[in-house]
């Protein structure tokens, strides 16, 4: 309770009391008793109460998520040039009264759920987009009042400003944003650059007519009921398309490594098949080069000896004729 209140709440006593003095006089003069001190009494509380209530009109306290407007009768223009800030104040009493405006951040909220807007009702802003499709915009405006022009503020508007600035400029600024894009622009690439135009855009019109804007929220974009299972069944198609991609692509993969896999097995057998084949040049190499080396090594003698060596192991003795060097011939070691 503030000082204001209390000095009012005082007058109230004093005027009752008054009034019950009053009574008691009447009474006392119908019974014919003295009322010399009553008179007194009355006198007193009089004037307490026209004191106490004129102090009482007289001070203001604004509270501190408030300002306050002076009305008043004195000069010509009706109202103070200058608001009255938070804290206890003075004005003349029964001449000048005093509006308050709350400096605090106000949200106006259109929506089509009727317990999210401002209204009970479906609130949600209807647009005709660039390529002619219907949708529905939830949005909220959060505003101030502009304390240094909180006086214009209620010269021009009074307290009817949310009804008669807030909801059409917002709502019309709302529609010739979102008729500059399309459909699938505005719920995409597009949300929020349409999104800060409108910002931008409620920001100067609030600025004119003494509010701030603080903040604008696309809170949901909407279609309507055809052009919603038009794009459902838009992407069922996409998603089908894409999944007949995938199973393409995967199947041409496979191919490349089915591919790869026998060009492989094939260089491969290329690369054994060279192999062996050098490998048995060398060895024919390698046996003609011994054959050369063994016939360059060969002489009657050791020929003759190799013969011996190589006859049957049970041999024990060998008849030789008189005439002949061995029973069995030697073989002919002369060169041709």
């Amino acid at each position: 309770m503030n000082i204001s209140s209390l000095l009012q709440g005082i007058a109230s006593f004093a005027w009752i009391g008054l009034f019950g003095v009053i009574v008691a006089i009447f009474l006392r003069v119908s019974r014919n008793q003295p009322v010399k001190g009553l008179s007194t009494v009355v006198v007193i509380l009089l004037v307490a109460a026209i004191i106490l209530t004129s102090v009482g009109a007289g001070l203001v306290f604004v509270e501190p998520d408030e300002l306050g407007v002076v009305v008043t009768a004195i000069g010509g223009k009706g109202i103070r040039p200058e608001p009255l800030n938070s804290g206890l104040h003075w004005v003349i009493p029964f001449v000048e009264r005093v509006e308050r405006y709350s400096i605090l951040n106000q949200t106006y909220t259109m929506a089509s759920a009727q317990d999210e807007g401002a209204l009970i009702s479906e609130d949600s802003i209807q647009v005709r987009t660039k390529d002619g499709q219907q949708v529905y915009i939830d949005a909220s405006v959060i505003y101030a009042i502009d304390p240094v022009k909180s006086v214009d503020l209620y010269r021009t508007w009074r307290f009817t400003y949310q009804d008669g600035l807030v909801r059409p400029q917002a709502r019309g600024v709302i529609r010739d944003a979102a008729s500059q894009y399309g459909v699938e622009e505005i719920v995409s690439s597009k949300r929020a650059e349409m999104q800060a135009i409108i910002t931008e855009r409620l920001r100067e019109v609030f600025a004119e007519n003494n509010l701030t804007l603080r903040d604008f929220v696309l809170r949901n974009i909407r279609f309507s009921d055809e052009y919603a299972a038009a794009v459902e069944q838009k992407q069922i198609a996409e998603q089908q398309a894409e999944q007949a991609r995938f199973v393409v692509e995967s199947k041409k993969q496979e191919a490349e490594q089915a591919r790869q896999i026998a060009q492989g097995q094939a260089d491969a057998a290329v690369i054994a098949a060279s192999g062996a084949a050098e490998a048995r040049l060398i060895e024919a190499q390698a046996e003609a080069e011994a054959n050369r080396l063994l016939a360059a090594s060969l002489t009657p003698e050791l020929i003759q000896y190799q013969y011996i060596l190589n006859l049957a192991p049970g041999v024990q003795t060998i008849f030789v004729p008189s005439g002949n060097q061995f029973i069995l011939p030697l073989p002919n070691t002369t060169t041709p």
